[in-house]
C-alpha cells in the first residue's frame, strides 16, 4: 500500500506541473523555449526560498523528473559546492550534480539523430 501511495503522490504532483506548463502553452503567447526557461528558474528561485525541498520530501519523483527539478537538483548542486569549495564550488557544484542527466541528453539525442531522419520543423 506504501508503493501505491508513492506513486500516486509523484503521479499527482508531476501532473499538476504539466498541466501548469500546458496551461501556459494554451493561455499565454510564451513559447516553449520560454516556459522551460521559467521552469528552470523557478526551480532554482523556489529551492533558494526553501520551498522547493518540501515538495521533493512528498512527492519524490513527481517533483525532481519535471525541469523545476533541474532548477532543484541545479541549485541544490550550487549550495553544496559553495559550502565546500567556496565561489568556484557555486559555480561548477550545479554542473557536477546535473552532469549525469544533461550527459544522457546528449547522448540520446545523438542516438536519435543517428536513428531517425532529423529534419528542422517548419
Amino acid at each position: 500500500m506504501d508503493l501505491f501511495i508513492t506513486l500516486l503522490k509523484a503521479f499527482v504532483v508531476g501532473g499538476l506541473i504539466c498541466c501548469v506548463g500546458q496551461a501556459l502553452l494554451m493561455h499565454t503567447q510564451l513559447t516553449s523555449a520560454r516556459i522551460l526557461v521559467l521552469f528552470v528558474v523557478s526551480g532554482v528561485v523556489l529551492t533558494a526560498l526553501g520551498l522547493y525541498k518540501p515538495l521533493v520530501d512528498f512527492a519524490g519523483a513527481g517533483a525532481t523528473v519535471p525541469l523545476l527539478g533541474f532548477g532543484y537538483s541545479l541549485a541544490m548542486g550550487a549550495m553544496q559546492g559553495a559550502r565546500s569549495d567556496g565561489l568556484l564550488g557555486a559555480v561548477t557544484g550545479g554542473l557536477v550534480r546535473t552532469a549525469a542527466g544533461i550527459a544522457s541528453a546528449v547522448i540520446f539525442g545523438l542516438a536519435a539523430s543517428l536513428i531517425f531522419k532529423p529534419h528542422a520543423k517548419r
